[in-house]
């Protein structure tokens, strides 16, 4: 996907990786609109990138078609629209409340539903358009202590697979970014936890303006899985090839981090 002229939203934008992604698609995009449930960082980052900002909370539908309407009002059809806001709370597995559970599952996977649900239609019709999805390594692999973000990635990976199949040849384009351990506030909210631990016993933290750049360049060459780390294909090709021995792995890995040593071997 060409991206020089388009107009893209990216949610999640006030800050982190979706900050970086709107900063880097405004050196190429005619419009970046840049969504966020906190208005002001908002504001401020698309001021930073002559664009426009819009507050909203994307985990009701509603707040979706409202984005969606205001950005095609100001900049006309979206041709790339970046579901990129997450919640990384509640950390936990069977103690997590089911509220928790239902806030992670609206965010990460029925988001990308509503999204999809108004702007993929008509993309068709177009016969062009693109969604890209920000399911995290998580979605491939897992969080031991960070159940429902794990579940819920997982789902939107599933989600954005079958979209890909289902809409293959139409000049729709699907693809999901897996990052790895990136220095972001969602990750920052985590750092002094075994979570924290973990993300960063399993490879080395870069910035999210090298994510930015990754995103673009994979976004051009149409790669459906768009990897920042090496660690995480090398721990997909373990889990698809030896259930058990990446099961093993990941069993050291989260022992280690609730232990803060690094694993043997």
């Amino acid at each position: 996907m060409e991206l020089d002229g388009k107009h893209v939203v990216v949610t999640g934008g006030g800050s982190g990786i979706g900050r970086a992604m709107a900063a880097r698609f405004a050196t190429v995009a005619a419009g970046v609109v840049v969504v966020d449930r906190d208005g002001a960082a908002a504001r401020k980052v698309a001021d930073e990138v002559g664009g426009v900002a819009i507050a909203a909370d994307v985990s009701r539908e509603r707040e979706i078609l409202r984005v969606i309407a205001e950005a095609e009002r100001v900049y006309g059809p979206i041709d790339l629209f970046c579901s990129n806001a997450g919640q990384a709370q509640p950390l936990g597995a069977l103690d997590a409340a089911d509220e928790g559970w239902l806030t992670q599952w609206n965010v990460h996977v029925m988001a990308h539903v509503w999204a999809a649900r108004a702007l993929v239609p008509a993309m068709v019709r177009r016969g062009g358009g693109h969604l890209l999805s920000t399911v995290s390594a998580v979605g491939l692999l897992m969080v031991p202590g960070a159940v429902p973000y794990t579940v819920t990635k997982h789902a939107a990976l599933a989600l954005a697979e079958s979209l890909a199949v289902l809409y293959r040849g139409s000049g729709v384009g699907f693809s999901c970014l897996c990052p790895a351990f990136v220095d972001t506030p969602l990750t920052a909210g985590v750092h002094d936890t075994p979570v924290g631990r973990f993300l960063r016993l399993n490879g080395e933290s870069i910035e999210p303006a090298a994510v930015a750049d990754i995103v673009v360049e994979g976004l051009r060459e149409e790669r459906f899985l768009i990897f920042t780390h090496p660690e995480t294909e090398s721990a997909m090709r373990l889990r698809a090839t030896d259930h058990e021995r990446f099961l093993d792995f990941t069993a050291d890995v989260w022992a280690a981090a609730n232990t803060a040593e690094r694993p043997a071997g």
